[in-house]
């Protein structure tokens, strides 16, 4: 069998790239995602939107973020529990949440997701990463 590499291993994120909250949700993860686990995709850049396509999430009206990983394609609250606890150490208690029916879950996600450009804002243009940080972001 052969190796992978680190790209292949890696876990892919697909967010919203004009909204806020979502632009400080990958800032949060690369800052403590030290192993460098997750890569990146804007929703609003061609990879983006092939990845959603492929998964059944329409790329012009993002309702949810797309986590890609070992064990397949993840949406609203499950990728957000997957990418917490894929960060390991105390984040895994992330997990946790699974008691919550997961409609329940869903559904106050949802309604985060339908009002997150009016409560947190929205960005003219998608997240520039750093120079530091631009391995990290898949963009065609």
């Amino acid at each position: 069998m052969e190796a992978q590499s680190p790209e292949q291993r890696s876990a892919i994120v697909v967010f919203d790239g004009v909204c806020a909250l979502c632009n400080g949700w990958v800032d949060f993860l690369i800052a403590r995602d030290r192993r460098e686990r997750y890569r990146f995709a804007a929703m609003q850049t061609p990879a983006g939107r092939r990845l959603l396509a492929a998964h059944g999430l329409d790329p012009d009206d993002p309702v949810s973020f797309l986590l890609l990983d070992e064990a397949g394609a993840h949406t609203d609250t499950d990728a957000i529990m997957r990418v917490l606890a894929g960060l390991g150490g105390a984040w895994r208690l992330a997990a946790a949440g699974r008691i919550v029916p997961r409609d329940l879950r869903n559904l106050l996600y949802r309604y985060f997701a339908r009002h997150r450009y009016r409560w947190f804002g929205r960005h003219d243009a998608c997240h520039m990463p750093s120079p530091a940080e631009a391995h990290r972001f898949i963009e065609d």
